[in-house]
Protein backbone atom coordinates (compact mmCIF):
# COMPACT_ATOMS: atom_id res chain seq x y z
CA UNK A 1 0.00 0.00 0.00
CA UNK A 2 1.42 3.66 -1.13
CA UNK A 3 0.99 6.49 1.17
CA UNK A 4 -1.50 8.94 0.01
CA UNK A 5 -4.37 11.00 1.10
CA UNK A 6 -6.13 9.78 4.15
CA UNK A 7 -3.61 7.09 5.03
CA UNK A 8 -1.93 6.61 8.55
CA UNK A 9 1.78 6.04 8.25
CA UNK A 10 4.77 4.75 10.85
CA UNK A 11 7.71 6.13 10.39
CA UNK A 12 11.03 6.17 12.01
CA UNK A 13 13.05 9.86 11.20
CA UNK A 14 16.47 11.78 12.07
CA UNK A 15 16.41 15.02 11.32
CA UNK A 16 19.55 16.96 10.91
CA UNK A 17 20.73 20.59 10.43
CA UNK A 18 22.91 21.78 7.06
CA UNK A 19 25.97 20.93 9.87
CA UNK A 20 24.81 17.41 10.34
CA UNK A 21 23.66 18.19 14.21
CA UNK A 22 20.62 16.17 14.83
CA UNK A 23 18.02 17.93 15.83
CA UNK A 24 15.46 15.52 16.53
CA UNK A 25 15.12 11.92 16.26
CA UNK A 26 12.38 8.65 17.19
CA UNK A 27 15.17 6.48 17.67
CA UNK A 28 14.90 4.20 20.51
CA UNK A 29 11.15 5.62 20.94
CA UNK A 30 7.95 4.38 19.46
CA UNK A 31 7.24 5.12 15.47
CA UNK A 32 5.82 8.58 14.80
CA UNK A 33 2.35 8.03 13.19
CA UNK A 34 0.34 10.71 11.17
CA UNK A 35 -2.58 11.02 9.22
CA UNK A 36 -1.51 12.40 5.11
CA UNK A 37 -2.56 14.65 3.73
CA UNK A 38 -4.04 16.81 6.62
CA UNK A 39 -1.22 18.79 7.16
CA UNK A 40 0.26 16.93 10.14
CA UNK A 41 3.49 17.34 9.27
CA UNK A 42 5.50 20.01 7.89
CA UNK A 43 4.41 19.91 3.64
CA UNK A 44 8.04 18.89 2.28
CA UNK A 45 8.10 16.25 4.46
CA UNK A 46 4.48 14.82 3.27
CA UNK A 47 5.12 15.87 -0.73
CA UNK A 48 8.19 13.91 -0.20
CA UNK A 49 6.81 10.47 1.69
CA UNK A 50 4.16 10.65 -1.12
CA UNK A 51 3.85 7.45 -2.96
CA UNK A 52 6.34 5.64 -0.47
CA UNK A 53 5.83 2.54 0.95
CA UNK A 54 6.35 0.25 4.30
CA UNK A 55 10.04 -0.13 4.34
CA UNK A 56 10.97 2.53 2.19
CA UNK A 57 14.14 3.97 3.47
CA UNK A 58 14.60 7.98 1.77
CA UNK A 59 16.21 11.25 2.61
CA UNK A 60 14.44 14.37 2.25
CA UNK A 61 15.82 17.71 2.05
CA UNK A 62 13.35 20.63 3.08
CA UNK A 63 13.50 23.75 1.98
CA UNK A 64 12.49 26.59 4.99
CA UNK A 65 9.26 27.30 2.57
CA UNK A 66 8.71 23.83 2.35
CA UNK A 67 9.37 23.56 6.27
CA UNK A 68 8.65 26.51 8.85
CA UNK A 69 9.56 29.16 6.67
CA UNK A 70 11.16 32.32 6.50
CA UNK A 71 12.42 34.11 9.52
CA UNK A 72 10.37 36.77 9.78
CA UNK A 73 11.72 40.29 11.50
CA UNK A 74 8.57 41.19 12.25
CA UNK A 75 7.87 38.44 15.06
CA UNK A 76 10.93 39.26 17.08
CA UNK A 77 9.78 42.19 19.74
CA UNK A 78 10.62 43.87 22.73
CA UNK A 79 8.78 43.88 25.32
CA UNK A 80 8.84 45.48 28.87
CA UNK A 81 10.31 43.88 31.26
CA UNK A 82 7.46 44.44 33.61
CA UNK A 83 5.05 42.08 31.59
CA UNK A 84 6.86 39.48 33.51
CA UNK A 85 6.21 40.44 36.79
CA UNK A 86 9.21 39.05 39.23
CA UNK A 87 9.23 36.00 36.97
CA UNK A 88 13.17 35.06 36.34
CA UNK A 89 13.79 35.36 32.56
CA UNK A 90 16.58 33.88 30.60
CA UNK A 91 17.16 33.40 27.20
CA UNK A 92 16.08 30.51 25.59
CA UNK A 93 12.86 30.56 27.80
CA UNK A 94 9.54 29.72 26.09
CA UNK A 95 6.09 31.30 27.33
CA UNK A 96 2.84 31.26 25.73
CA UNK A 97 0.88 34.74 24.92
CA UNK A 98 -2.48 35.80 25.05
CA UNK A 99 -2.81 34.74 21.72
CA UNK A 100 -2.05 30.96 22.01
CA UNK A 101 1.14 31.93 20.35
CA UNK A 102 4.64 30.53 21.55
CA UNK A 103 7.64 33.21 22.00
CA UNK A 104 11.16 32.62 22.44
CA UNK A 105 13.04 34.52 24.97
CA UNK A 106 16.01 35.59 22.75
CA UNK A 107 17.75 38.40 24.85
CA UNK A 108 17.13 40.09 28.65
CA UNK A 109 18.05 43.38 29.83
CA UNK A 110 16.94 44.88 32.98
CA UNK A 111 14.71 47.03 31.39
CA UNK A 112 13.16 44.57 28.27
CA UNK A 113 13.04 41.49 27.09
CA UNK A 114 13.43 40.23 23.44
CA UNK A 115 10.94 37.63 22.10
CA UNK A 116 10.79 35.94 18.38
CA UNK A 117 7.65 33.93 17.48
CA UNK A 118 9.22 32.42 15.20
CA UNK A 119 9.33 28.59 14.86
CA UNK A 120 12.54 27.25 16.28
CA UNK A 121 13.29 25.80 12.72
CA UNK A 122 12.43 28.73 10.45
CA UNK A 123 14.70 29.95 8.09
CA UNK A 124 16.44 26.97 8.38
CA UNK A 125 17.14 23.92 5.66
CA UNK A 126 15.89 20.91 7.13
CA UNK A 127 17.69 17.19 6.36
CA UNK A 128 15.43 13.93 6.83
CA UNK A 129 16.43 10.06 7.27
CA UNK A 130 13.33 8.33 6.74
CA UNK A 131 11.84 4.92 7.05
CA UNK A 132 8.37 4.03 6.59
CA UNK A 133 7.45 1.23 8.86
CA UNK A 134 3.68 0.57 8.43
CA UNK A 135 1.05 2.36 6.07
CA UNK A 136 -2.80 1.41 6.53
CA UNK A 137 -5.93 3.02 5.32
CA UNK A 138 -7.42 5.23 8.18
CA UNK A 139 -10.91 4.54 10.12
CA UNK A 140 -13.65 6.86 9.47
CA UNK A 141 -13.60 8.64 12.37
CA UNK A 142 -9.57 9.31 11.99
CA UNK A 143 -10.49 11.03 9.05
CA UNK A 144 -13.28 13.15 10.91
CA UNK A 145 -11.36 13.88 13.18
CA UNK A 146 -7.91 14.80 11.08
CA UNK A 147 -5.55 12.88 13.17
CA UNK A 148 -4.35 9.31 14.15
CA UNK A 149 -6.33 7.58 17.07
CA UNK A 150 -4.95 4.60 18.86
CA UNK A 151 -1.56 3.24 19.56
CA UNK A 152 0.66 5.93 18.04
CA UNK A 153 -1.83 8.28 17.98
CA UNK A 154 -4.67 10.43 19.70
CA UNK A 155 -6.78 8.98 22.47
CA UNK A 156 -10.02 10.23 23.26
Amino acid sequence: MQISRHKVVGIHYTLRDDNGNVLDSSEGRDPLYYLHGEGNLIPGMEEGLEGQSAGASLKLDVTPEKGYGQLDPEMVQQVPRSAFGGQEVKPGMQFHTNQGQVVTVTDVTPDAVTVDANHPLAGQNLHFDVEVVEVREATTEEIAHGHVHGPGGHQH
